[in-house]
């Protein structure tokens, strides 16, 4: 061994504490990097995996009833490339031993025609259509295939049983097998992580067609596309151009796949993770870039006699940088091995999430050997560039020179003196003159603390951020019990069916409309929420719990959409109603509202049904009920044959909490402890340097009769300084990374408010305040333990 590396090996025993918290902060960038778009790349191959596979279509339309010769006239729409007809029901679900409501999508299957697009994927038991199955027919039962997700929060298996309202008769599916479907990879309620009150059913198209008279019709139609390189036309075009002979069948306006809900929700948590994925490891490369280079260059001025000697006997400048490099190597490599095994393991952790929430026919963990030799060649930059100016002090060394001692520092009175502070004492005055003489580390290394105290403000913003949400969406807006709504718009006087019912307190009538508004070459799919003018328990309230009156006849906007179409309160905006006569109309925008979920859009029921030419029309109810009265009450509306479904809140509000809140607790934790990571590398790296830096000061003092407490005070009271103005700071900067977090993240499903509690700066506070304590613990014994003979040896 040469003696370089045997002097490298020694160097790097003698400072092993030092090299192991660095290289924790590389393994917290690393593991940070590594775990969010380790995990995000997996989710978006399964996603195309899946879609490949599945043959997922491109274009989604529903109608009211079309004839399936319809669906060959589409299919010769230029850039069309396949055309799938289906039939398609909502429907109440009965889970034996539940009292919850529950909807199910029922989905025909034509056993004489597998489908082509949105193929079902068998994750558990038998096909649909499978000869031999082990059950023999039943009368009023259907064999049906069931979404996994439901299944799996459900407790369902195949040869379970539910039952199922159709077109007002309870029938019963017979589990046969769980599948996925590209269509529903996500298939929450109304786009809530809620899969226990949601479920997907596949089943015998002719039977579903012969209970609803839809022999020889269809009621929803998937398109795949040519690819683009074979089609001259764009996919609004080919839309646009479908969307005519839809409409003489009450069909919407056609979509694409952007915004159907699954990809919606799928696309928005994989952009949402890449962003996460780079900004916060991007904190902890640059922290262990700043502590490495406080390491090596305190290393260097304290070798500099060893490095003269080395340059005398014939070493040359570039061996001599390359040793100090290769010290630096090491700890990287350490550091990089550390967060690849927990990026590894936290990465399948964060699959495992998803795959409660995200269902594919096959998703595991997989690293991609590229993002590791990303991972490992971004840190390896980051080491490099912050040691820089560290060599190249060595290689300028010249022997003469660093054969002497560094000339003494040039202490003078510190700023708070000359501002007229004089009544200091002497130790506070030696600490600030300290902190003072070197301004860039003593600044880098309160910018690391606050880093700390910014990172734990982020993480533990998305549980108040939750909150937030579901106070303001389950306890403001929402104020009602359960709502329900119809199979098709009726009057409103059937209110009156439903306060008759057990329980029921108050009721409101509500009249939702699909619509495309329309403001120039703009254009944004919504649902038109038509409410009470004074509406009780569906409010429209924003992020700061004011409350919006629809109380004119215009229509009010939340300011995304608004921006989205370029509107200000007084415009006009164009409203192509997607249903019922196919009207077009033009209302004013009466007011914006700050909201955090969704592109909405409100009226005053009474004056969109005047809009439309309609009377007394409602779609859809909401209502409160007395305490202990919900069972009973949603067991009574079974027996009304016009309400489709019926929603609970308490038991959305329940499932969602159960989610939502586990997923928010692991995050916050992770980004905790790799703060607590940070803050420990910053505190202990610093007080080390420094105790090695003033060993000779501190000793004298001990000579001069200081006790060890007093001069613990002298070191320690750096630190305390430093925390001092490291708090503030840190909470000013999460507060401001929140900012930025919450814009990068913003999308049209969601914008999180930047709300956070007191109790979340507390936790920042208290995490860097047990990493400084625990820091500050460990360089009180080597003080306490100081060889003052050889602190006191001087250099000839």
């Amino acid at each position: 061994m040469r003696a370089l590396d045997r002097k490298l090996l020694r160097d790097l025993l003698a400072m092993w504490s030092q090299a192991l918290t660095i290289a924790l902060v590389v393994a917290s960038g690393v593991g940070g990097f590594l775990t969010s778009l380790s995990a995000v790349d997996s989710l978006a191959a399964a996603r195309d995996t899946f879609y490949s596979e599945g043959r997922f279509a491109d274009v989604f339309a529903t109608v009211k009833r079309a004839p399936l010769a319809l669906a060959a006239q589409l299919a010769a729409v230029p850039g069309v490339a396949d055309v799938q007809p289906t039939i398609e029901e909502v429907v109440r679900i009965e889970v034996p031993g539940s009292t919850d409501p529950v909807l199910g999508r029922l989905i025909g299957v034509d056993a004489r025609q597998p489908p082509r697009l949105n193929q079902v994927a068998i994750v558990h038991g038998r096909r649909l259509f499978e000869q031999g199955g082990p059950d023999a027919p039943v009368r009023d039962t259907l064999d049906a295939l069931l979404s996994q997700g439901f299944a799996q929060a459900r407790g369902l298996r195949p040869g379970d049983t539910v039952g199922a309202l159709v077109n007002g008769r309870m029938r019963h599916l017979r589990i046969v097998g769980l599948a996925v479907s590209p269509e529903f990879v996500f298939a929450g309620l109304w786009g809530m992580p809620d899969q226990r009150g949601y479920g997907v059913f596949w089943v015998d198209q002719e039977a579903l067609a012969a209970a609803y008279d839809m022999d020889g019709a269809f009621n929803t139609l998937a398109v795949r596309l040519a690819p683009e390189g074979a089609r001259r036309v764009t996919e609004g075009e080919v839309i646009a151009a479908l969307a005519q002979p839809l409409a003489r069948y009450g069909g919407a306006t056609p979509i694409g796949r952007i915004d159907q809900t699954s990809h919606a929700m799928l696309d928005n948590e994989i952009k949402e993770q890449r962003v996460l994925g780079t900004v916060l490891p991007s904190i902890f490369l640059g922290v262990a870039a700043f502590l490495l280079n406080v390491v090596i260059s305190r290393l260097v001025a304290t070798q500099r006699e060893q490095i003269a000697a080395l340059k005398a006997l014939g070493y040359a400048n570039g061996a001599i940088a390359a040793h100090y490099l290769k010290l630096v190597l090491l700890i990287v490599a350490l550091g990089t091995a550390l967060g690849i095994v927990v990026g590894d393991w936290l990465g399948a952790a964060f699959v495992g999430l998803y795959a409660e929430i995200f269902h594919f026919a096959h998703f595991e963990h997989r690293m991609d050997p590229a993002l590791v030799l990303l991972a490992g060649g971004l840190t390896l930059g980051a080491a490099v560039l912050g040691t820089l100016s560290a060599l190249l002090a060595t290689v300028r060394l010249r022997p003469a020179e660093a054969m002497r001692p560094p000339a003494p520092g040039r202490f003078r009175r510190t700023l708070v003196e000359r501002l007229g502070f004089t009544g200091l004492s002497p130790a506070l005055r030696m600490i600030l003159r300290n902190m003072e003489r070197k301004p860039l580390r003593t600044g880098l290394s309160i910018g690391g603390m606050a880093a700390a105290v910014a990172i734990v403000v982020m993480g533990n913003f998305f549980r108040d951020a939750i909150e937030v949400v579901i106070d303001g969406s389950f306890a403001l807006s929402m104020r009602s019990d359960v709502s329900v709504w119809l199979t098709e718009p009726g009057e409103g006087a059937i209110a009156l069916q439903l306060a008759r019912l057990p329980g029921v307190v108050a009721h409101e009538s509500l009249r939702d409309v699909q619509a495309t508004l329309v403001n120039g070459q703009r254009r944004q799919r919504v649902m038109i929420r038509g409410g009470p003018l004074r509406s009780e328990l569906l409010r429209i309230v924003d992020v700061d719990g004011r409350q919006t009156l629809p109380d004119g006849d215009g229509i009010v906007l939340t300011d995304r959409l608004a921006a989205k179409l370029g509107l200000r309160v007084g415009d006009l905006v164009q409203v192509e109603v997607q249903e019922g006569r196919r009207q077009q109309l033009t209302l004013p925008v009466q007011a914006t509202v700050r909201e955090m979920m969704g592109l909405n859009a409100y009226m005053n029921r009474a004056a969109l049904n005047r809009a439309l030419g309609e009377g007394d029309v409602a779609t859809g109810f909401v209502l409160a009920l007395e305490r202990g009265s919900e069972s009973r009450f949603l067991h009574a509306t079974q027996a009304l044959p016009r309400a489709a479904g019926a929603f609970s809140k308490a038991t959305m509000l329940r499932n969602m909490r159960e989610v939502t809140a586990r997923n928010i607790l692991i995050i916050s934790t992770v980004l905790t402890v790799f703060a607590g990571v940070i803050a420990v590398g910053v505190v202990y790296n610093n007080v080390r340097i420094a105790l090695a830096e003033r060993a000779w000061e501190l000793a004298s003092l001990r000579v001069l009769g200081f006790t060890r407490a007093e001069v613990s005070a002298l070191l320690l009271g750096e630190l305390a300084l430093g925390i001092a103005v490291a708090l503030p700071l840190g909470m000013f900067g999460g507060y401001a990374l929140v900012h930025v977090i919450t814009e990068l993240l913003k999308s049209d499903q969601f914008h999180f408010p930047v709300v956070i509690f007191a109790r979340t700066y507390a936790l920042a506070a208290l995490a860097v305040l047990a990493a400084a304590v625990a820091s500050a613990w460990v360089v009180r014994r080597r003080i306490d333990r100081l060889d003052m003979v050889s602190a006191l040896k001087t250099r000839e």
